[in-house]
């Protein structure tokens, strides 16, 4: 189970890996004491507790580790506060029972919601029902079609991360002629597997040495990424690096890399399993590197919806109402900080 940042620095403090929305605030070395004083002060939600908020939680079957780390997230966060209730569904991948989960909940009058939905397209006339019904939407992370049916956005960037793993893997091979790399991508059907695959390519395009000679699609599972990284190792006999989008398949590609014999090139992950932090640290392996597509931003949309609820914006944050969106940032994880991410990494 991962272990949370502190709640200090409330809201962007628990979002570990860093949020795309910061305040760019400057001060002057001249001020004094006998300036003028701001006669505004925005009310930011903080530890200390205050009126009691009911916050409802629906997202898909945890069937993958990183959905299991979100839901985890979720409810470690609510119980840290005194003056949350979370009421959370069991979660479904169909659309259909997910939209009952989420009605029930829109039933039961809570204050907030905190949907992820198996499918943003279908679900975004339950988003539509529930900010209708006055009671405001945290989207998280897969988005709804239409801005009105949620109040605030927070989530990861697929494109962010394909862009970090490219420039990771090519100022590794920037001396390297004629260099190869290869791409073991997640579902093709999914928006986010286009958009890591496009920030991998835009990124590779600052390294002309470096050519993408193969790709495959897998399925975020185990044996998906040991069916699919074996084809590619028989495919290419030579190739000096891998980027693969998630840890969890990343096990199954771990296999076949071992039972094939390979070390001849390094390997980049994506997601930041518990798994994956270990190989990197102990360093024995292809395995040198993960991009962060970070489950706990599931803390911090319980942290954004306390402050819808309770009326209040964020700290460190002049504006006295939350941001519309929240984009984390997909930091690459090595040698040399993967001791700090550790305690974030999902089994």
């Amino acid at each position: 189970m991962p272990q949370l940042p502190s709640r200090r620095g409330m809201l962007f403090g628990t979002a570990a890996v860093g949020a795309g929305v910061f305040l760019a605030g400057c001060t002057s070395n001249e001020s004094s004491a006998d300036d003028e004083p701001a006669t505004n002060e925005q009310p930011a939600a903080s530890d200390t507790p205050g009126k009691p908020v009911t916050i409802g939680f629906a997202g898909p079957q945890a069937d993958h580790g990183w959905l299991n780390a979100i839901n985890e997230n979720a409810k470690n966060r609510a119980g840290t506060y005194e003056d949350v209730t979370l009421e959370i569904t069991e979660g479904s991948n169909d659309t259909a029972a997910q939209i009952g989960q989420i009605e029930t909940l829109i039933n039961k009058k809570v204050d907030v919601l905190v949907i992820l939905p198996a499918d943003g397209k279908a679900l975004t006339q339950v988003g539509l029902k529930a900010m209708r019904a006055g009671i405001p939407v945290v989207n998280l992370d897969r988005i709804f079609n239409s801005p009105q049916a949620y109040r605030c956005w927070i989530g990861g960037d697929n494109y962010g991360m394909g862009l970090n793993a490219g420039h990771y893997i090519g100022e590794r091979l920037k001396d390297k002629q004629n260099a190869k790399v290869i791409e073991l991508a997640g579902v093709d059907a999914l928006e986010l597997t286009r958009q890591r695959t496009q920030g991998f390519d835009d990124a590779l395009k600052n390294y002309p040495n470096i050519e993408k000679v193969a790709r495959q699609a897998a399925d975020f599972t185990v044996e998906s990424g040991q069916a699919k990284m074996a084809q590619m190792l028989q495919a290419q006999s030579q190739f000096d690096a891998l980027w693969n989008h998630d840890d969890d398949q990343g096990v199954g590609a771990l296999r076949a890399i071992e039972q094939a014999g390979r070390d001849d090139f390094l390997m980049v992950g994506g997601a930041g399993a518990l798994s994956a932090f270990q190989a990197i640290k102990q360093d024995n392996g292809v395995l040198k590197a993960t991009v962060l597509y970070p489950p706990t931003m599931a803390a911090s949309a319980i942290d954004l919806a306390r402050a819808l609820g309770q009326g209040k914006g964020v700290g460190g944050m002049a504006e006295f109402e939350i941001p519309a969106s929240v984009t984390l940032y997909s930091a690459v994880v090595d040698k040399t900080n993967v001791d700090q991410y550790m305690p974030t990494g999902f089994k």
